[in-house]
């Protein structure tokens, strides 16, 4: 059977943001992160939240996690008592390797999300079905590890984000750095991100989503050539959202657990799951399925 180096999601599930290869050229080395000059890259991803609350009365937001460092924000509605969600977030991307150290991307996600709520005025449940947000970004590479840890950094633009009601177009934007440091058999990565947000309208409202702060350190273990294990944490800090200018709610931190598998059917196939949960109070848990494919 002909070599294939190991897969290594423990940095895949800290990078599958970047539209990282999971291979490496050598056994328990991360090389060419960024996609091949020339390269188109399929990036599939199929995500499922379940969240459980109890006293909300704020309408805080249901955020679902599409990625490392990517979000679906979906509003939920005010004053109930008990709320229950279901969502599942399809996401489907495309990435291009434009310079050896430089990659572009874009990519759209679509939602189904099913809510139940109870409260002194009785029981609902409302289910939709709907575009969520489309992005375009880039990965650099800026530094591969040797003597000092790997860094890439990567910057992305939101061509659409859909609300409640309306769309808005180019209000976000998140940038982020990732390191990391190949020690046999572990992988050591941290990735840093901020998501900024400005006004847009909803309705007859100016609604300003909270700005996000995302740190997640992580540790990947190769069992293999093509299975890797990885576990880690996350910290978010989501500022509070504003209508109108009026704060709604407060804003919030968040520590999660997060343990991912990935496995490789050859170089350019690659197939990663990872499990969420929330650490910290009533968060629920999320669970993503992610498939990398070189097209051409």
């Amino acid at each position: 059977m002909p070599f294939r180096p190991p897969v290594v999601p423990g940095l895949a599930a800290a990078l599958s943001c970047l539209g990282v290869p999971a291979f490496a050229d050598l056994p328990l080395t991360v090389e060419d992160l960024i996609t091949d000059q020339g390269k188109v890259k399929l990036d599939l991803s199929f995500a499922y939240a379940n969240v459980d609350r109890q006293g909300v009365s704020t309408g805080a937001p249901i955020v679902v996690q599409t990625g490392p460092a990517s979000f679906v924000t979906i509003p939920t509605a005010i004053g109930t008592s008990i709320g229950n969600s279901d969502t599942l977030v399809g996401t489907v991307g495309l990435r291009y390797g434009l310079t050896a150290k430089t990659e572009i991307y874009t990519r759209a996600s679509g939602l189904t999300s099913s809510q139940r709520t109870s409260g002194l005025s009785g029981t609902s449940s409302s289910r939709e079905t709907r575009l969520a947000d489309a992005w375009a970004g880039v990965n650099v590479q800026f530094k591969k590890d040797d003597d000092a840890p790997a860094v890439l950094g990567f910057a992305e633009l939101a061509l659409a984000e859909k609300h409640r009601h309306d769309t808005a177009s180019f209000k976000s934007a998140m940038l982020g750095i990732t390191t990391y440091k190949a020690i046999d058999p572990i992988v050591f990565s941290l990735t840093a991100g901020y998501r900024f947000n400005q006004t847009r309208r909803e309705g007859e409202q100016d609604l300003k989503p909270g700005n996000l702060l995302l740190v997640n350190p992580s540790v990947g273990f190769a069992v293999n050539d093509r299975v890797t294990l990885t576990t880690g944490l996350q910290w978010t800090r989501r500022q509070t959202d504003r209508i109108d200018g009026s704060p709604q709610g407060i804003a919030r931190t968040a520590t999660d657990l997060v343990l991912g598998a990935g496995y490789g059917f050859d170089r350019g196939n690659t197939l990663n799951a990872t499990f969420k949960a929330n650490a910290s109070g009533s968060g629920g848990s999320e669970f993503r399925l992610n498939w990398l494919y070189t097209l051409r």
